[in-house]
């Protein structure tokens, strides 16, 4: 059974930083490319960022380029999201995702996702 599960979000003040992980099970997640997308209320769900099955490769939406960095530890079988400089439009609940393919794009359709874990941000 595939799971992934979220882990790290909380209440944080504008300007502060989080680091988000996910931890996947129940399939080979090292050879799968693993990605991060949010949903703010009433917004759809949009793309954040994500990474290839080897961790080189990495792509990011223009809205987080510099201040999100996503990383992984296939030997964990944990991807993780820095987010650092935390703005108030970031508050979202955050998912992590997971695809057969070995690159995650910024157009992926994952075949996997998480249940979110949820980002406030207070100003």
């Amino acid at each position: 059974q595939v799971q992934l599960v979220e882990s790290g979000g909380g209440l944080v003040q504008a300007g502060a930083s989080l680091k988000l992980s996910c931890v996947a099970s129940g399939f080979t997640s090292s050879r799968n490319s693993m990605g991060w997308f949010r949903q703010a209320p009433g917004k759809e769900r949009e793309f954040v960022a994500g990474i290839s099955w080897s961790g080189r490769n990495t792509v990011y939406a223009d809205s987080v380029k510099g201040r999100f960095t996503i990383s992984r530890d296939n030997a964990k079988s944990t991807v993780y999201l820095q987010i650092d400089s935390l703005k108030p439009e970031d508050a979202a609940v955050y998912y992590c995702a997971a695809d057969a393919q070995l690159y995650f794009t910024t157009t992926t359709k994952p075949d996997y996702w998480g249940q979110g874990t949820q980002v406030t941000v207070s100003s």
